[in-house]
């Protein structure tokens, strides 16, 4: 009998570790139980996953579509998209060792599987890249957004590391292409309370105390146009496109702020990105003791597009 306390080690597909789902309650079949707990995946989709040994029981062999499910029951499977849309970019490892690692990831390419995106994912190509099952990002970035991801390599690690963005002991800093503004003092540190907005995909700024801060500085400028660098404090979802947007200087390329271009899941132009890169990261390695400063090696440019 497997043992239920402790989930199934499952070997990686094409770089995808297996998923799992508990059994809430007793359902007829298999088949009906995954359409019903993930509609967002359809019935013959689920028929094809298990026709294809995608889906597996507690016991690691190939689960039916036709089995009874009981209460308590594990069922792995592997996220798989049969229309996946190719991105025309690769990431790039900066560093790594036997504990981390530190990829540049590029515009448009989600940090992990998500909607219409799974072997195009940076975890997915890095893992399938590097054979490591483990690897796991340590935060994350908006898909819009490019430039530096961690990623822990070690399960024994990864608390360590959490505790340095938690505690807020590691220094981000952002390059972000955006308009000048004639009267707005910087540097500047921006505070405020950010919330979910509408649509679902929105953050916004709402009275009261704030939970999100942002150091704004301009490196340079030519023309209208000016390359700053912010430090975000805080780590709230679309925290530097808000507070950028909410200074009257909306960052070039966005397709939510001011307004929304275009919805998460609609077609994009790879040809106009959101200006905004994870350009550097500081702070002392938790498990090495050693210092550490990475700087990505894309870059963004005013040089007029």
């Amino acid at each position: 009998m497997p043992d239920l306390g402790k989930p199934l080690a499952l070997p990686m597909r094409d770089g995808v570790s297996a998923s799992v789902v508990s059994v809430p309650q007793g359902a007829p079949h298999l088949l009906d139980f995954l359409a019903h707990r993930m509609p967002g995946i359809s019935r013959a989709d689920w028929a094809e996953r298990l026709a294809q040994g995608l889906v597996l029981q507690e016991n690691g062999q190939a689960a039916q579509a036709d089995q009874s499910c009981h209460v308590g029951q594990r069922i792995y499977y592997y996220r798989h998209l049969a229309d996946e849309p190719v991105l025309p970019f690769q990431a790039n490892i900066v560093f790594e060792d036997e504990h981390l690692m530190v990829a540049d990831k590029p515009h448009f390419m989600p940090v992990t599987p998500a909607g219409r995106y799974v072997q195009q994912s940076l975890l997915v190509q890095l893992k399938r890249q590097t054979a490591c099952a483990d690897l796991v990002p340590l935060h994350r970035i908006d898909r819009e957004t490019a430039g530096l991801v961690l990623l822990g390599k070690r399960p024994q690690d990864r608390d360590a590391y959490h505790a340095l963005f938690r505690d807020h002991q590691i220094r981000k800093t952002y390059h972000a292409v955006a308009p000048l503004l004639d009267g707005l003092p910087l540097p500047r540190v921006h505070r405020s309370r950010l919330v979910p907005g509408e649509p679902f995909f929105r953050t916004q700024e709402v009275p009261g105390q704030p939970n999100s801060e942002t150091r704004v500085a301009l490196l340079h400028s030519e023309g209208v146009r000016g390359m700053y660098s912010l430090e975000p404090i805080s780590g709230k979802r679309h925290q530097l496109r808000v507070h950028m947007n909410a200074l009257g200087i909306p960052i070039e390329g966005d397709p939510f702020y001011p307004k929304v271009l275009h919805g998460p899941d609609e077609p994009e132009d790879f040809q106009w990105p959101l200006q905004l890169l994870a350009h550097s990261v500081s702070f002392t390695d938790p498990v090495t003791g050693q210092a550490r400063r990475f700087v990505s090696q894309l870059t963004l440019s005013l040089t007029a597009k």
